[in-house]
């Protein structure tokens, strides 16, 4: 379907081809082609939605009437893909007013879907606890898991610094509870000095974390005790994490979580969020910590960046068993769930 706030069209087989073999070989004017070439070519080539099941695989415009309007007017039967409810389970870490848009979004889900994608059940179940607390009914729904593409494991080498290192991956944001660490580190290089472990912190600068970018800032020339990486490469990444004695992720909320998954394919401990997604996805791999446990938490790096650490070889253990789910793995699942939705709806 091609979608614009003027235009919702449900393109037939051969429109859908064009489109498709655009967008896996774009001219160097993409949106000038889309427009010139697909557009104007595609305005008298529709098909009726004929009970087609419509899969719609993000969250933007679901809170708009005129969105609405077309779903009860088309026939269409959409899917739709949820990514988590954040918004409204921690709306402090979101943008004003992102929670009553949230809102009115997982009320179009709930209120026009003939079924839901899930990118975990914990993502699956927070929509069951909002249609529950709005009197709505429940679609039919299968989580499936996101893919992994692995990162390939890089060559032995000695690391870059002799210093125990632990790897912060992900947008620098409240959510993300950077501030967590960083809290730890300060007293770590106060008490320890250069005995200090390292801490790298791979992401973007984003929102919500003023205080964690003060704290990041003091650090800059501070013997290197924590280092900010705006942007590495997937080999870059892989050396990072392959070298680390664990990836810290203590966030306050996810609905998935592919940092985590990322470091357990390679075969690199987590440590992360005691949350019901970490406890689904890790697969009983990672250790698992109440983020407000700061404690808790500087006791288990203290703990991991000794070279005897046990709780660290306890999870390298587990670590062997970590299957991570791809793609092939993704798609299969939700085809043949797409199947049972409605023997009788023709899926395009």
């Amino acid at each position: 379907m091609v979608q614009h706030p003027r235009l919702r069209r449900i393109l037939d087989r051969r429109s859908s081809r064009e489109l498709f073999d655009l967008l896996a070989d774009p001219p160097k004017r993409f949106r000038a082609a889309l427009v010139a070439r697909t557009l104007r070519r595609l305005g008298g080539r529709s098909c009726s939605s004929g009970e087609r099941l419509y899969l719609n695989i993000g969250h933007t415009g679901l809170h708009s009437e005129t969105f609405r309007t077309w779903v009860r007017n088309s026939g269409a039967r959409p899917v739709y893909f949820v990514h988590d409810l954040i918004p409204i389970t921690h709306p402090h870490f979101c943008r004003d007013g992102e929670a009553d848009i949230h809102r009115e979004r997982m009320r179009t889900v709930l209120a026009t879907a003939a079924g839901v994608i899930g990118n975990s059940q914990a993502t699956l179940d927070s929509l069951a606890q909002f249609a529950q607390a709005e009197g709505l009914g429940e679609p039919s729904a299968v989580a499936a898991w996101l893919g992994c593409t692995p990162l390939s494991a890089p060559r032995p080498q000695v690391p870059e610094t002799d210093r125990p290192t632990f790897v912060a991956l992900g947008t620098i944001e409240g959510r993300k509870n950077h501030l967590l660490l960083l809290e730890i580190w300060a007293r770590l290089v106060a008490r320890l000095g250069d005995q200090a472990p390292r801490l790298l912190i791979i992401g973007q600068r984003g929102w919500q974390a003023d205080r964690a970018f003060e704290l990041m800032d003091r650090f800059q020339g501070r013997n290197s005790h924590v280092v900010e990486l705006n942007d590495c490469s997937d080999a870059e990444l892989a050396r990072h994490l392959a070298t680390a004695r664990a990836v810290l992720f203590p966030t306050h909320a996810e609905g998935f979580g592919l940092p985590l998954v990322e470091a357990l394919s390679l075969g690199v401990p987590v440590i992360a969020s005691d949350l019901p997604v970490f406890r689904e996805i890790g697969q009983g791999a990672p250790t698992l910590l109440d983020p407000a446990d700061e404690a808790g938490w500087e006791a288990a790096i203290l703990d991991y960046a000794r070279p005897e650490s046990a709780a660290r070889a306890e999870q390298l253990e587990r670590t062997r068993r970590f299957r991570p789910f791809g793609w092939a793995s993704h798609f299969r699942l939700v085809e043949q769930w797409l199947t049972t939705l409605d023997r009788a709806a023709v899926v395009p």
